[in-house]
């Protein structure tokens, strides 16, 4: 079994969420959000390096998943974006907590199925797929969805080391083209004498 942090920072709201998996299923432990206060940047970054310092002593997570940093239309808004998530993985460093990253489409493609899915589909997912009785704030969300997707990449890592699957099947790599994973594909059944 292992407890999972997800965070999804933010310099105004950062929202965290502990999911417990063992083997196919997944429950939420805790959820919510830090809304920080209005201040100085730097106390702002210290809010939520100590909140989720507590939230980590509190439920003990054995690790954590965050969602990178993508690149906004404004520079600002990405560059404040980043120092918000920098205060957050140090506080998961400092708790001696392994940080794993993912891109905010490949978050959507494990709860949703789409890359492309909006904040209600994620809000409405991550509520079935955790048996909530109430959908969670869009950033309580979308750090209960990026805890989901770690939790799924676990379960593929596993199934890898069984000999399984190989990844190259099993999921596109970053980069690689729709044509190259059809390849793959059709050169896997192509192996087993099955018609693509």
């Amino acid at each position: 079994m292992i407890r999972i942090l997800g965070i999804d920072p933010g310099l105004n709201h950062t929202g965290w969420g502990i999911v417990e998996a063992e083997g196919a299923s997944c429950r939420r432990l805790a959820s919510g959000v830090i809304d920080v206060p209005k201040g100085e940047t730097a106390e702002r970054l210290g809010t939520i390096a100590r909140e989720l310092t507590q939230i980590i002593a509190r439920h003990a997570p054995t690790e954590a998943a965050c969602e990178r940093v993508f690149v906004n239309v404004n520079p600002q808004s990405t560059l404040l974006l980043g120092q918000a998530r920098g205060a957050a993985l140090c506080a998961a460093d400092l708790a001696g907590l392994s940080v794993e990253e993912f891109t905010p489409s490949e978050i959507k493609q494990a709860v949703t199925g789409s890359g492309r899915a909006d904040k209600l589909m994620v809000q409405e997912m991550v509520m079935r797929l955790l048996a909530l009785d109430e959908a969670p704030r869009s950033d309580e969300a979308d750090a209960l969805a990026c805890a989901i997707c770690s939790a799924s990449m676990h379960r593929l890592r596993a199934l890898e080391k069984s000999g399984g699957t190989s990844r190259i099947y099993a999921t596109a790599r970053r980069g690689a083209s729709g044509r190259g994973a059809r390849a793959a594909w059709t050169s896997l059944l192509a192996k087993k004498g099955e018609k693509p």
